[in-house]
């Protein structure tokens, strides 16, 4: 995303054109849209301010959101595979959504076979005899 205008450049446009300075002539001077120089007035003549928007929200907001009482669901229910812990949790969330909130609270959710017996292989054996 690119770096908003300068707080500086805002304020000397508004300025060249509450002088008296037409829009066009500014806006071409100062290397900027005739839209851009629009929005910073309507924007100073609603708040008294023409700086930048700054801490919005960024993305998607996150469906699950007490964190608590998704460490003590994980807690419960950490056997399940992740459709299956969407289905429990409910409230519309999907195994993605567990999936991104496992990975913000940094649990691992690599599943490992259990009751197999490690074995050789029958050519790695006559391989070792050797």
């Amino acid at each position: 995303m690119p770096a908003p205008y300068s707080d500086d450049l805002r304020q000397k446009a508004i300025a060249a054109v509450k002088r008296g300075d037409r829009k066009t002539e500014v806006s071409r001077m100062l290397n900027i849209s005739r839209n851009t120089l629009d929005q910073w007035l309507k924007r100073e003549a609603q708040t008294g301010k023409c700086g930048a928007i700054r801490n919005y929200q960024q993305g998607c907001r996150h469906k699950i959101t007490d964190w608590q009482r998704f460490r003590e669901f994980v807690q419960e229910h950490g056997g399940k595979t992740q459709g299956q812990m969407a289905t429990l949790w409910g409230e519309g969330v999907t195994q993605q959504n567990i999936s991104d909130a496992l990975q913000k609270l940094g649990i691992s959710r690599k599943k490992r076979r259990t009751g197999i017996k490690s074995e050789m292989s029958l050519s790695a054996k006559s391989f070792k005899r050797d």
